[in-house]
């Protein structure tokens, strides 16, 4: 199996439990694995037979960008519901980090896997 990764995706959105994360926009990190068979996207050279990781990219940008969940882990189930089944992926590992929220760490966050690995 091949795979296609995006990584280090930055985006700002209203995320939190605590009132005064409610009225601000925090940075969230995300990177992404992708299952993919390259090999017809190499033999053909078109990006209609490869994961094309700027369209997914820009999906979730706007996604994220626009959502107001408390929890990290609703917005990442919901990114990888996104993912699975707009752009055809049949298996992902999606890490979502929230820089910033604990002082005393680089960045917390939670790393799922969804859909069916081949």
């Amino acid at each position: 199996m091949d795979r296609v990764y995006i990584k280090g995706l930055k985006t700002d959105a209203v995320i939190g439990v605590y009132d005064w994360e409610r009225d601000i926009r925090q940075t969230l990190v995300l990177d992404l694995e992708l299952a993919a068979d390259n090999r017809a996207a190499a033999a053909t050279d078109a990006i209609e037979d490869a994961v094309d990781y700027d369209a997914i990219s820009g999906r979730i940008l706007a996604y994220v960008a626009d959502s107001e969940f408390q929890l990290i882990e609703t917005l990442a189930e919901r990114v990888a519901e996104i993912v699975l089944s707009e752009f055809g992926v049949p298996w992902l590992r999606l890490r979502l980090a929230k820089p910033g929220a604990v002082a005393e760490a680089g960045d917390v966050g939670v790393i799922i896997e969804r859909g069916e690995e081949p």
